[in-house]
């Protein structure tokens, strides 16, 4: 059994109202860009972090201090898979058992808590059969943001339209494609916070190198440099795409459906 920890009434306001506090108190001390993010209130968060950086890390604790300061909230955990949402939310529960239940447990599944202020935190395969019952969403962490489906991205998004929750994506990029790219390179409103490995204090410059060796150019600035590179089966670049589309020429067959249109 675990030892419920009491705290001090002005120890547990100090905590409630700074995250980066509530992260120490959990026997972690935040990175630079975690803190940042942590005392953020920003209602739209992009991640785009290298592998091991610390990103669920960080999500997980988001959710349980929004499940522990903000009764009755309910916060969503979606992943690509089934297995992914469960390691987010393992992370979230084990924080919580940390604690001591500072807030007791009604009831703690294998993919999902509610704890006694009414508070539940879901977490959820990234099918959008699977999302479509939940409403009133206080936060969406969206993880491996870059490998989810864009439909269901789409299907999510109606879900914070009343609430005004919180929505976060965060991803090791992928490519130059899907939703998490797109966001990031031409969303409008996002707060963007991106971690290189170099900026990661627990990778070494060892590490790192016999990492370059091993997986190449490619692989290494994708995993460990936060770029978003030309996928493998592409033919032509992004670049070359983008640089290709002008207004000043009209489409090739736009005459064609005129005619036909008389």
């Amino acid at each position: 059994m675990i030892e419920r920890r009491i705290r001090p009434p002005a120890e547990d306001l100090a905590l409630a109202f700074d995250r980066a506090a509530f992260c120490r108190a959990l026997g972690m001390e935040p990175d630079r860009w975690q803190k940042r993010l942590l005392r953020s209130e920003a209602p739209r968060v992009l991640l785009n972090c290298c592998r091991q950086s610390g990103k669920s890390t960080t999500s997980a604790v988001l959710a349980l201090h929004q499940a522990l300061y903000v009764p009755g909230s309910l916060s969503l955990v979606l992943a690509p898979s089934e297995r992914q949402s469960k390691e987010l939310f393992t992370k979230i529960s084990g924080f919580y058992k940390s604690l001591g239940h500072a807030v007791p447990s009604d009831s703690n599944r294998k993919l999902g808590m509610e704890i006694a202020n009414g508070s539940r935190i879901e977490a959820l395969p990234g099918s959008e059969k699977t999302i479509r019952g939940f409403s009133g969403v206080s936060l969406l962490l969206v993880d491996e943001a870059a490998r989810v489906d864009d439909g269901l991205y789409h299907a999510v998004r109606p879900m914070l339209a009343v609430s005004g929750g919180r929505l976060v994506l965060m991803s090791t990029p992928f490519g130059k494609r899907g939703v998490f790219f797109e966001e990031w390179t031409n969303g409008a409103s996002w707060d963007r916070y991106e971690a290189p490995a170099t900026e990661c204090p627990r990778i070494s410059t060892e590490f790192l190198e016999e990492e370059r060796r091993s997986l190449g150019p490619w692989w290494f600035a994708q995993e460990y440099e936060c770029r978003f590179m030309e996928t493998n089966d592409q033919v032509f670049s992004h670049d070359v795409v983008d640089e290709a589309i002008t207004t000043e020429v009209a489409p090739l067959f736009a005459a064609v459906r005129e005619e036909g249109g008389r």
